[in-house]
Formats: structure tokens, sequence, C-alpha cells
């Protein structure tokens, strides 16, 4: 399990990238970027870095950490290294880029597959993680994910962006670079823009949902005899 997930990477890049923000270090900030998301850190000022982190963070907390724990819990090693395999492959040549446009859709479809009940749970466990951390309504926060959740162009990533959106206050989504290519991503929630101390909050959302979701998880695999 340890090898599989990725709670303590994900964390600490955030916070690196949240501490060059507050900084005022551009420049160190965009360094990091690449170890969160795949989108060109060179079209982002510190909005958009703001911006770009929260929403891997919201994203990452189910594929890093709240999948591979419900994979492992139902599924044992098997399904922790099966996971772990598509969601790589997805990562690499996923993409929709004109390289891979053809060659990936069969590993991003995949991933689709795997993550949809994981980023449903990874929603819900931020509703009820949020008053923990944000005094956020866990009403409040299901109500935005249902209302902006399927908004995103991604089956899985919308309803978790969504629920760190309601959660923390703030409005993600917007126009992203990837390789060249520009995609204009609807809004998710209806507060401000995100800032870098947005990071921070973030951060330790997910850290509540990863507790959470192992503790989740655990119960699962005593449930089955995993």
């Amino acid at each position: 399990m340890w090898a599989v997930t990725g709670a303590r990477s994900l964390q600490f890049e955030a916070e690196r990238a949240a501490f060059s923000l507050l900084r005022r270090d551009l420049a160190a900030a965009r360094a990091v970027l690449p170890s969160l998301c795949g989108r060109d850190p060179a079209t982002l000022d510190a909005a958009g870095m703001a911006r770009a982190v929260v929403e891997s963070v919201a994203e990452n907390t189910s594929d890093a950490v709240v999948a591979p724990l419900l994979w492992g819990a139902v599924a044992g090693i098997p399904g922790l290294v099966a996971y772990r395999a598509v969601n790589t492959l997805d990562a690499m040549v996923g993409h929709r880029s004109p390289r891979y446009l053809r060659f990936g859709w069969a590993s991003a479809r995949m991933d689709d597959v795997a993550n949809w009940i994981p980023a449903r749970v990874t929603a819900a466990l931020t509703a009820a993680c949020a008053p923990l951390v944000t005094r956020a309504s866990p009403v409040s926060v299901l109500n935005v994910v249902r209302r902006d959740g399927g908004r995103h162009p991604s089956p899985n990533a919308g309803r978790c962006e969504a629920a760190f959106a309601a959660a923390l206050g703030v409005c993600l989504g917007g126009t992203n670079v990837y390789a060249g290519v520009t995609e204009t991503r609807p809004d998710l929630g209806k507060g401000r823009a995100p800032e870098p101390d947005d990071i921070r909050r973030a951060v330790l959302l997910s850290r509540a949902v990863t507790g959470s979701a192992t503790a989740l998880a655990v119960l699962i695999a005593l449930l089955t005899g995993g």
C-alpha cells in the first residue's frame, strides 16, 4: 500500500508550491508544478498557479490516495498493482494530444472506469471532512458536487474538484494549456479565485480525507475478509 499511494508526495509538493507563491517566487512555483499536473506553467501567473495546485490536490486525492486504498481493500495486492498500472498508463499516454490521441484512448477509458467509484467516495468524504477544516456545511458541498461535478470534461475529476471548491469557498475551472493545446473548462463552485493560502487549506482537507479513506478501507477489508 505504501508503494502505491501518493498522499505524502502530493501534499509535500503542494506545500512547496504554496511556500514559493507566498514568497512571491513565481519561478520556483513554476518549477514545482510539473510534479503535480501536466499543464504548462509558463503560461500561468500566481493566481493561475494557485488554482492549478488546488485542482491537482483535489483530483489526486482521489487518484493517488482514495482509489488505491479502496482497490487494495476489495482486491488486495492484485487490485493495488492493477490500479496503479492503469493509472500510470493513463498519465503517460492517455492525454488528448496529437501524439497519443488514438494510442492512449484505451488506458484513458480504463482509468475512468477504475476511478468512477473512488472519485465519488472522495467527494463524499470531502463533504464529511469539510467542517473539520473549513467549517463548510457537508450538505452545501454535496449540493455543489451535484450541480457542477458533471460539467467537467472528466467524469471523475469534476466531482473531486467541485467538492474541494465548495469546501474551500473558491471557484475552480477556467482556461488551461496542455502541451500547446488550450482547454476552457466550466466554473466549479461560486466562490472567489484561489489564493496561495488556499493551497494549504486544500492540503489539510486532503489529509483529513486520507485519514477517513484509510479508516473506510480498513473497515471494508475487515468486513470482506481481505
